[in-house]
């Protein structure tokens, strides 16, 4: 699969992440299988939540993929802290204590990337820095970013914290990219025109911060898939229209689409589907012409003025 930088590290990673927030749907034999399909195909990065099943997400994972020295070489692990039920908790104390309780899980040493799950309210970024740094000098983790960050509350962390913010994890799809929508129809007095977002899509391109599209199928918030969806008539005649164009499934033309955009994203697919695995790690292969983009765009509902 075509691999790009996560933002200014080092670090090399496949243009499609696997998410694994559902993998506690699987029994283990498909668990097993569903992890090895990934990595046959090039996929490599798993993405994780200390949130997801209340932690089990990721003992299944290790066990799934029968988690070892060798294991471990060949994948690039991912989780989020921050999220406390009732609460959001950016306090040293719970992100220390979460990536313990993380690496335990995995059956790790270390993390190769850790994000702060959903903004905390009462962050005192004095603290995130301590935690940042107690990790990073510990070998604990190697990057660190974010998920669900506007520009200023990246800003804010940034001026204390010495590590790279390397990702930003943010809801993005076809029907949901009011990230991108919005600077189309700059300075109109239309709904689309409204930002929403302190303009994060290009805050993240001039800081080389890769943003990580959660929920590329999903519409609305957690609304439902948009493929197949009979709300979304226009637009699912248009992706099957060129997905039959391009010879590949409407799964892969969703992904292409992201892909696509100049930000070199990384799109975290949380299917737990092999088939639908398998089609979107193709759109690695297929680059959409600007006709095609554009013409997905507007039966998206977008307006080109």
């Amino acid at each position: 699969m075509r691999k790009i930088k996560l933002g200014t590290s080092s670090l090399e990673v496949p243009v499609v992440a696997v998410g694994c927030m559902r993998i506690n749907s699987l029994e283990k034999p498909e668990a097993e299988a569903f992890v090895q399909t990934a990595l046959e195909n090039g996929a490599n990065f798993f993405d994780h939540a200390d949130i997801y099943g209340s932690g089990t997400c990721e003992e299944i994972f290790a066990d799934a993929i029968h988690m070892n020295d060798d294991v471990r070489e060949k994948i690039i692990l991912q989780s989020k802290c921050g999220i406390r039920k009732g609460m959001f908790d950016f306090s040293k104390e719970h992100i220390l204590n979460s990536v313990d309780g993380i690496l335990k899980r995995l059956k790790t040493d270390y993390l190769d990337v850790l994000l702060l799950h959903r903004p905390d309210a009462l962050v005192e970024p004095e603290e995130v820095a301590e935690a940042f740094d107690v990790l990073e000098s510990s070998g604990k983790v190697r990057h660190f970013g974010v998920s669900n960050q506007k520009p200023m509350q990246i800003q804010l962390l940034k001026k204390y914290v010495k590590q790279p913010i390397v990702a930003n994890q943010l809801q993005l799809s076809i029907p949901n990219a009011h990230m991108i929508a919005s600077g189309v129809t700059a300075n109109m007095q239309i709904d689309q025109s409204i930002n929403r977002d302190g303009d994060v899509l290009d805050f993240c391109r001039l800081n080389d911060i890769t943003i990580q599209p959660w929920s590329p199928f999903q519409y609305g918030y957690f609304e439902g898939p948009f493929l197949g969806n009979e709300k979304c008539p226009e637009l699912n005649q248009k992706i099957d229209e060129i997905a039959e164009k391009y010879s590949v499934s409407n799964t892969t033309i969703a992904i292409a689409w992201l892909l696509r955009h100049p930000a070199n994203m990384q799109p975290v697919i949380g299917t737990m589907n092999i088939e639908r695995l398998k089609d979107s790690v193709k759109a690695s292969e297929v680059q959409l012409s600007r006709e095609d983009w554009y013409s997905i765009f507007q039966a998206a509902g977008y307006l080109l003025p």
